[in-house]
């Protein structure tokens, strides 16, 4: 009896909407995630990415993850934090994509050639 909104795994969400809470610092960094769709940032350019393959809700939601992942290293190390901007990010994504798309085409016994 499965409703919508509510398709779970092992007792785990999988899809719909994400799960609400109280707590002050989540809905902060929620907040902040949102207010980055026109950011000219790192974080920026992953939100509007993950936004177009994932939807709002959930673009929101691995932002403000990785957003707290990133202060939890710059107060672990206790390093300032340097923004690349989003063109280093379209960059680092564009060859992460190609160096896979090497290895599947390896795999199914084709070599990749650049167009000239």
């Amino acid at each position: 009896m499965s409703r919508a909104g509510k398709n779970t795994t092992r007792g785990k969400n999988r899809s719909g909407r994400n799960r609400s809470t109280t707590n002050a610092l989540t809905t902060a960094l929620r907040v902040t995630a949102q207010s980055l769709s026109r950011s000219r940032s790192v974080l920026g350019a992953f939100y509007r990415r993950k936004k177009a393959h994932l939807g709002a809700e959930k673009a929101i939601n691995a932002t403000a993850h990785k957003l707290a992942r990133m202060i939890y290293f710059t107060i672990k190390n206790q390093r300032p934090y340097i923004d690349p901007g989003p063109a280093s990010y379209t960059k680092h994504h564009r060859e992460r994509l190609l160096k896979a798309m090497q290895k599947r085409a390896k795999l199914l016994g084709y070599e990749l050639v650049k167009a000239a």
